[in-house]
């Protein structure tokens, strides 16, 4: 086991109960390069007093991720199994059905792990050097607790470039490359294989849940629909009529599919959100409830100004399709787009369109998406859902 020691004063974050360790936190010599990046390591304070275990990559700023307070555990396949046994009992807890995120990271004390449930199947995503040389206890940790069909290792997410990690998609026993789900009782299909990340949002789920109240007998757009999460549990709700954008069309023809497994129809348009959103204004089409549910569009604090101006600019065209008292549901996922500047946004931008804006409700990711209290980052899905109304 490696031993790694802070420098004075860079203990506080670590007893505050947060999970990362920066290189410049720590004491190294030029031997610490040398490291084989994900080695189990020990971290102690600059008196050498034990703080946790963890795992190290002497090539990231992120240097060290903290799996365990005490300096003693074993990090094997029975640690894990208890990891995710604790994390199991939150989302039975919550849902009455086996769909739903298994871990998330950190919040779960699983730094580096992302685990989606499928019923009898698993999509797990390693995002470090650290996951990654446990990958096999991983893998019999989840065989333990859930005794999966088949899991699918998703590696191939931006986290794993930063790590220096390669891309690859693996499969441990039989997977198939869709899988049916279930959502507050509405069926969709998730492309594992061949769809974005791990095939399926559920971080949204509870925020979908808030669309009865708005949505009956509504005409309902999608914007990004990917395979028409919110356009379909609209449909379920009573919206008379409900359209989806995306430039994906595998994603479009899944969410067809997903519409006529539950009967209803749907109208699908391929082409780039903002193209879409000004076709449809050039068109005179107008929809009572619009939902721009973009991609992180600020991955790093350098696209911070573009991303704004690329938020700025699809509220803007979705306002131009609601008539007064529409609707208005705006998300973002960029953890560094603070919910003020969001709003800020749609302040903004509703001032602009000579429009009066209610925020009715807030939303947030979904609770087997739990946020970690000492690690802001955790904490990355807003919400608004807005009334627009004559200025």
């Amino acid at each position: 086991m490696i031993e790694l020691k802070l420098k004075p004063r860079e203990d506080r974050r670590l007893r505050a109960g947060h999970l990362w360790v920066y290189s410049n936190e720590l004491q190294t010599d030029p031997a610490f390069r040398g490291i084989a990046p994900g080695s189990l390591c020990r971290v102690s304070d600059d008196r050498g007093k034990p703080l946790g275990t963890g795992y190290v990559n002497p090539h990231a700023l992120l240097a060290v991720r903290i799996l365990a307070g005490n300096a003693e555990t074993a990090i094997d396949a029975d640690w894990f199994a208890r990891r995710i046994e604790a994390a199991l009992a939150l989302r039975q807890r919550l849902y009455d059905a086996p769909y739903y995120r298994l871990v998330h990271g950190e919040s779960d004390g699983l730094p580096g792990l992302v685990v989606d449930r499928y019923g009898d199947w698993c999509v797990v995503q390693l995002g470090t050097a650290g996951m990654e040389n446990l990958k096999a206890q991983v893998i019999a940790g989840l065989q333990s607790v859930l005794r999966p069909r088949g899991i699918l290792l998703r590696n191939d997410g931006g986290l794993r470039e930063l790590e220096g990690l390669p891309a690859y998609v693996e499969a441990v026993g039989e997977v198939p490359d869709e899988v049916e789900l279930l959502e507050s009782g509405v069926r969709f299909l998730a492309p594992l294989r061949a769809g974005q990340k791990t095939g399926w949002f559920y971080d949204q789920h509870d925020n979908r849940d808030r669309l009865a109240r708005y949505v009956r007998g509504a005409r309902v757009l999608d914007v990004f629909s990917y395979v028409g999460g919110w356009a379909i549990r609209s449909a379920a709700f009573g919206a008379s009529a409900v359209t989806c954008i995306d430039s994906s069309q595998t994603a479009l023809d899944a969410a067809r599919r997903s519409a006529a497994l539950n009967g209803f129809e749907i109208e699908t348009l391929r082409d780039e959100a903002l193209d879409a959103l000004k076709a449809l204004r050039r068109d005179q089409r107008q929809f009572d409830v619009v939902v721009v549910d973009p991609p992180a569009l600020i991955k790093r604090k350098k696209d911070y100004e573009a991303g704004l101006e690329h938020y700025a600019a699809l509220n803007r065209a979705a306002l131009h399709l609601l008539p007064a008292d529409g609707i208005l549901i705006s998300c973002s996922c960029s953890h560094h787009l603070e919910a003020e500047a969001l709003q800020r946004i749609l302040l903004r931008e509703s001032r602009h369109a000579g429009r009066r804006l209610q925020i009715l409700e807030q939303g947030a990711q979904s609770a087997d998406h739990p946020v970690h209290p000492a690690i802001p980052e955790t904490r990355y899905l807003k919400g608004f859902y807005c009334r627009v109304l004559a200025a």
